[in-house]
């Protein structure tokens, strides 16, 4: 409906309301809402910087913490759902390295010479 009130300035807004059958206040409080977002929304904004604060790591059940810690009040799931939304996530530890191999040591000899079968236990 915007594009059509921008598109076409000498139109006026209440006449191409009149057109769709809507009132002229649902119209301006619409308009209002892109201005300014209510306090839901404010607040959700908040709630979404901690991630960032946290160098992007913190998943929403340290987010959910932190909140607590600081006295705000808001539900794990919420905090679950804007993450989402935001499409952000927590990183999870991974174990970093493995054990390589000194390209210059000699290696230990084949004792079995690759023969794995043994008739008992303990004997090869």
């Amino acid at each position: 409906m915007t594009a059509l009130v921008d598109e076409r300035p000498n139109l006026g807004v209440e006449c191409v309301l009149r057109e769709l059958s809507i009132a002229s206040s649902t119209y301006y409080r619409w308009r209002r809402a892109e201005r300014e977002p209510c306090e839901r929304v404010r607040q959700d904004a908040e709630l979404t910087e901690i991630h960032a604060d946290s160098g992007g790591i913190y998943g929403s059940p340290r987010v959910h913490a932190v909140l607590r810690r600081e006295g705000v009040h808001v539900g794990r799931k919420r905090v679950e759902r804007l993450m989402r939304e935001a499409e952000i996530a927590g990183v999870s530890p991974r174990r970093t390295g493995f054990t390589r191999r000194d390209p210059k040591a000699t290696l230990a000899p084949d004792l079995v010479q690759r023969d794995f079968t043994a008739p008992t236990p303990n004997r090869l």
